[in-house]
């Protein structure tokens, strides 16, 4: 019996826990695409080509493009708070022009290295503050910063400079062995050290999450008393940093400096963001999808390598459509999740 005003206790059970099941979010779907997408590719390059699987194959995509994934990693930051940087690419080909002039003219590499950086930095800031103090739209501000860049390393030398310094070949000869034929460049080292940096970066300091809160609403940013104008000057000094860095890396690979080195760059920079799954309008995207997005263009580079009957400028078309697939989706995404 049961005491008045009380319920009876029931025998029954609890429902047995479901095993949960980790559906992906609308937003991490860009990345899931491209990795897939570069998935497929290997395993084409694969059935298709001898060779094409030794492990070699897939470090020297690393190796050629490491200077790439430096410039492309100061990209993200700036698309992610829903700006561009048209100079990169400039900035690289002045980088390397100044370094290979004063190697030339004997300043030492703990001089040149610095410099170098320190140069790039402050020319990334100075295009940060012309943007936000001057509500100057990026693509102008940095497509002038483009022109003075380049005219700046054609009026110090417009042929190309070998480098000789013997740190400088060192570096560019260091290997990094795993197997006999299976190594890594120094140049990819710092790469992937910049990647984890930025990562890091964008995931757990306030810097990060304000980038992220100014490409999501710059005014609701403001609003809740972020730093959007530092913040935004910062992401365009850290654009300018990893170009001067990435001239740095590939004036290495090179053994030279010259004017009109990096042509095309920031170009391939900006659809290796976009192909990584990181919004052109900016809050949204991993700095992971963009190394899938570098490894993405390496490889159609490999590929058309190994087929060896097709023109070089193959590889702009294949990165065209597939920019136009990444925007569609990006743009289906961003409705749905709207």
């Amino acid at each position: 019996m049961t005491a008045l005003g009380t319920t009876p206790a029931t025998n029954k059970q609890a429902p047995p826990a479901r095993n949960r099941v980790y559906r992906p979010k609308l937003r991490q779907l860009p990345v899931l695409a491209t990795l897939a997408l570069l998935i497929i590719m290997y395993v084409i390059g694969t059935a298709n080509y001898r060779g094409f699987s030794d492990t070699q194959v897939v470090l020297n995509i690393l190796v050629d493009n490491a200077f790439l994934l430096v410039v492309a990693a100061g990209m993200t930051f700036v698309i992610l708070t829903g700006g561009i940087d048209l100079s990169v690419g400039a900035v690289v080909a002045l980088t390397t022009t100044l370094a290979a002039t004063l190697l030339d003219a004997g300043w030492p590499p703990a001089v040149v290295l610095p410099a170098m950086l320190l140069g790039g930095t402050l020319f990334g800031t100075g295009m940060g503050a012309v943007i936000h103090f001057f509500k100057i739209e990026p693509f102008i501000a940095t497509l002038a910063g483009m022109f003075l860049a380049r005219g700046l390393a054609l009026l110090i030398n417009r042929n190309s400079i070998t480098i000789t310094d013997g740190f400088w070949t060192s570096v560019a000869q260091q290997r990094i062995r795993f197997a006999p034929g299976v190594f890594i460049s120094s140049s990819v080292v710092v790469a992937l050290v910049v990647v984890l940096l930025g990562a890091y970066v964008l995931a757990y300091t306030r810097f990060g999450r304000t980038v992220y809160a100014i490409g999501g609403n710059a005014d609701s940013a403001l609003l809740m008393g972020l730093p959007v104008g530092r913040t935004r000057i910062g992401v365009y000094a850290v654009s300018g940093f990893c170009s001067a860095l990435g001239g740095l890396l590939l004036s290495f690979y090179m053994l030279s400096g010259y004017s009109l080195h990096a042509q095309g760059l920031e170009l391939d920079a900006i659809a290796a963001v976009v192909i990584g799954g990181v919004l052109l309008t900016g809050g949204s995207g991993y700095l992971f999808g963009t190394v899938l997005g570098v490894l993405v263009l390496g490889l159609i580079q490999t590929i058309l390598t190994f087929q060896g009957t097709l023109s070089s400028w193959w590889t702009r078309i294949v990165v065209g459509a597939l920019l136009f697939a990444f925007i569609v989706l990006q743009r289906l995404v961003t409705r749905r999740v709207r």
